[in-house]
């Protein structure tokens, strides 16, 4: 494709289809909200413990040796995937026990994995 061809040349505003668009859009709040979502998914890190949570439920000393990392380490990002809401946490005696929130996590997770193998399959 051109690049020429990337671009809206015209003066027309298709002014039914951006108001119709307007009415559905989001709240500012929650797309600030969904954007640090994604920011929080963002890390490599954290998308690899999401993965192995995604496997099975694991503990910090679990993840740590998993993926070659402090207890430390592993602790700081749990932190903040707790904080995002996207992992959630039982004690069982001395062991914390860390799992996903919910199938939303599973499901934006996996097709998000999907995608990308998906890509590299086209490439």
């Amino acid at each position: 494709m051109k690049k020429e061809e990337l671009f809206c040349d015209c003066d027309v505003i298709h002014s039914e289809v951006v108001e119709a668009v307007k009415n559905n859009m989001p709240e500012d709040n929650e797309l600030y909200d969904l954007s640090d979502f994604f920011k929080v998914l963002g890390d490599s890190t954290r998308s690899k413990i999401i993965w192995a949570l995604d496997e099975h439920e694991l503990c910090v000393c679990d993840l740590a040796v998993l993926l070659g990392m402090t207890k430390s380490a592993i602790s700081h990002q749990l932190r903040a995937l707790r904080e995002a809401n996207l992992v959630v946490n039982r004690r069982d005696g001395k062991n914390v026990f860390y799992s996903l929130a919910d199938d939303h996590i599973k499901q934006i997770f996996e097709k998000g994995l999907e995608h990308i193998r998906e890509k590299k399959l086209e490439d």
